[in-house]
């Protein structure tokens, strides 16, 4: 079973969310691993599911934090937005709108398909 975990940064620790039988399942944790532990645990004690696959879908702040080699500017250009707001976004002072977060996960993708392409030679 395949179950969306969203994922916010706030105050140091990494914020997971499911909403499973309308029920919300909220925990955090230092790293992934660990809150992807606790997570996997309410599930079970709640609602007795077992053999969970995680699909994670990250706010900016979280995302720019996980993979922080992404340069936000470069990001921010592919994206059409402002560098300094997608920074603001980056740091958890804003919240991109829905066309907002839309139009940087279509960058982010581009990119992706990008990398997936590349052959390097010896």
């Amino acid at each position: 079973m395949k179950i969306q975990v969203i994922l916010e940064k706030q105050s140091g620790n990494l914020w997971g969310r499911i909403s499973y039988n309308k029920n919300l399942i909220i925990d955090s944790a230092a790293t992934l691993h660990a809150l992807e532990k606790k997570l996997r645990k309410a599930l079970h004690d709640f609602h007795e599911l077992d053999n969970i696959e995680f699909d994670y879908a990250y706010d900016l702040t979280a995302f720019f934090e996980e993979f922080s080699f992404l340069n936000q500017s470069k990001i921010a250009e592919l994206s059409g937005i402002n560098p300094g707001l997608l920074r603001q976004y980056a740091s958890g002072v804003k919240n991109p709108s829905k066309e907002q977060a839309n139009k940087i996960q279509s960058a982010l993708r581009d990119v992706a398909s990008r990398l997936r392409a590349i052959k390097i030679s010896a």
